[in-house]
């Protein structure tokens, strides 16, 4: 990964922003000498979104599971019988 001063995004931010395009590599952003933000590519960010809301979905599920808020196949098929015609 790359690492760029907060001085140096100021002064080439057109420069790192077009190797970000280039490379897709994420740029970590440091200030005083420590990590302040990472600039990311439009299209990783987005999947990084949708993926975590896929993750976030799963562990609510995999939760309702271990503390027993379950359905059968009939009772979910008959709770959604509006939508299912």
């Amino acid at each position: 990964m790359k690492t760029e001063l907060v001085t140096t995004l100021k002064r080439e931010a057109t420069k790192i922003l077009a190797e970000l395009h280039d490379t897709k590599e994420p740029v970590l952003i440091t200030e005083h000498g420590l990590p302040s933000a990472y600039l990311v590519d439009v299209e990783d960010y987005e999947f990084m979104v949708d993926r975590m809301k896929l993750l976030e979905g799963i562990a609510r599920g995999e939760k309702d599971i271990l503390e027993g808020r379950v359905l059968t196949h009939a009772q979910a098929k008959d709770k959604l019988k509006k939508w299912l015609k």
